[in-house]
């Protein structure tokens, strides 16, 4: 098996569609791995087939991970002596090695239809027996072969897999043995000529040095495979040793299935568009198979680096669980600094986020409102609702929060009270007399202040919950604020 240095990594999505957050999460560990042992990731695109891949999915992947701070040694945009990295683009190359496995004996040509291999897969299954190609082909005479080809048939190229167990082990998962009955021969190069799955990865994996294979479960099967392959490469000369593999563990969605492209929770861009944090998401993503110790789930890329293990990758299905993605990302915004946060809510203070004009937006107020958002949002697009009230003439008009807030007791008496108290307070000592203010307010009808409080938040910001009220109300100004008071009375009356 492979040398653990210098170690060598390979990552190949295919461009389809979305970029999964399964996907990022095994883009993750590869990254982290080489970076953890000074070694090198190579980012290579599985882009052989035509009907399925796109070249927006992969522009959104090359955003994607620039965004996410992935960098890579070779691949797209940096190069590197194996270029090219699109398999697209290296399609003569897998042509030449499949010559050279026919020629060596480690791959034959295989005519039999589809209808025939479905017929002898139903008798195996209904016979109880492994369904898995039956050798037919294996052994067929030059006249054999020119009989098919006179009936006008075509063939596919089949790897001829060793008929010896193939044992391994997997850097996740332990000692592994596959017997011969359980991996048969398998499909390389399509009947027109196209080179599948199978044969490009691992050739590319053996031309491009890959020591370590790490990648998901679900391609744990084709793992014996792909070694018996590539002791066949090594015989050509081609490869010189075989990689260590480590399949990572499956990340779970709803009612314990496999996260599936279809499932909203996958979608990565969803998770850049609500405003997580690099940094927030990865830390997550990380704790999906791995942790960074029994007693603390929060770390920074760095600190991930720095501790990352294979050996430490759990083989047990991990569970997304949104709730805590977004705690987690919650506390990366409060670990920011203040700048980097004011910097980082910038997308959602203009269009088309912002509901506002954007002549109304008011920097030093937001300045000001910053330190209090900070410590209260979970994702960074929370930040425009919870501050659009400095920026408007007129609050967000929220009926349902006017029911909510204003439906109980008398709300027209408790405001009356509370803008004559708020008239009557010290606005230039701060927040603290704005409180008293709304809790002697509350005091004279009966209500405590979170009761009390209630009607003035709806009043000023159209909101029945948001950022601290009384800071809020220091910042928005005496003046905007018992303006807004009356309009709600105004509108109470009516």
């Amino acid at each position: 098996m492979a040398n653990a240095t210098p170690v060598r990594v390979r990552f190949c999505p295919s461009p389809t569609g979305n970029p999964h957050v399964g996907l990022i999460r095994t883009a993750l560990f590869n990254w982290a791995y080489a970076r953890h042992n000074k070694g090198s990731l190579v980012f290579r695109i599985e882009d052989t087939d035509a009907a399925r891949d796109s070249e927006e999915s992969y522009n959104q992947l090359l955003e994607s991970f620039h965004w996410l701070g992935f960098d890579w040694d070779e691949g797209p945009e940096v190069g590197g002596p194996h270029a090219p990295y699109r398999q697209s683009q290296r399609m003569d190359l897998y042509k030449d090695l499949a010559d050279k496995l026919l020629a060596a004996g480690h791959a034959y040509h295989c005519y039999c239809t589809t209808e025939e291999l479905d017929e002898r897969r139903d008798a195996a299954r209904k016979a109880g027996k492994p369904s898995g190609y039956d050798g037919t082909c294996r052994e067929l005479s030059a006249e054999q072969k020119a009989a098919y080809e006179a009936e006008g048939r075509t063939s596919i190229v089949r790897f001829r897999m060793p008929d010896e167990p193939i044992t391994f082990t997997d850097l996740v998962r332990g000692e592994l043995t596959f017997t011969p009955e359980n991996v048969p021969d398998y499909g390389i190069v399509r009947a027109n000529g196209a080179p599948l799955y199978t044969l490009v990865n691992p050739v590319d994996d053996a031309l491009m040095g890959i020591t370590h294979v790490l990648r998901g479960e679900d391609l744990l099967s084709s793992t014996p495979r792909q070694i018996a392959l590539y002791k066949a490469l090594i015989e050509l000369g081609v490869a010189k040793e075989i990689p260590a593999f480590g399949h990572l563990p499956y990340v779970m969605g709803e009612g314990n299935k496999k996260l599936s492209k279809r499932d909203p929770q996958a979608n990565l861009n969803l998770y850049r568009e609500r405003g997580f944090l690099p940094e927030g998401l990865l830390n997550y993503l990380a704790l999906l198979g791995w942790s960074f110790s029994a007693d603390q789930d929060l770390f920074s890329v760095q600190e991930l680096i720095e501790k990352f293990d294979i050996a430490d990758v759990n083989a047990n299905p991990a569970r997304f669980d949104l709730k805590k993605a977004e705690a987690i990302n919650a506390d990366h915004i409060r670990r920011l600094d203040l700048e980097s946060f004011i910097t980082a809510c910038e997308p959602w203070l203009t269009a088309p986020h912002a509901n506002w004009a954007p002549e109304d937006f008011d920097e030093a107020a937001w300045r000001a409102i910053a330190p209090h958002a900070q410590t209260r949002l979970t994702v960074l697009s929370d930040i425009t609702a919870n501050v659009d009230f400095l920026f408007r003439e007129e609050p967000v008009e929220d009926e349902a929060s006017w029911t909510k807030a204003m439906g109980k007791g008398d709300p027209v008496a408790l405001l009356t009270t509370a803008r004559a108290k708020l008239d009557a307070a010290d606005w230039t000592a701060g927040p603290e007399p704005l409180k008293e203010a709304v809790l002697a307010a509350g005091e004279e009808h009966g209500l405590k202040l979170g009761k009390a409080q209630a009607p003035v938040r709806v009043a000023v910001t159209g909101r029945t919950v948001g950022l601290p009220l009384f800071e809020s109300l220091e910042i928005l100004g005496k003046e905007r604020t018992l303006q807004r008071i009356d309009a709600a009375l105004a509108k109470l009356a009516g």
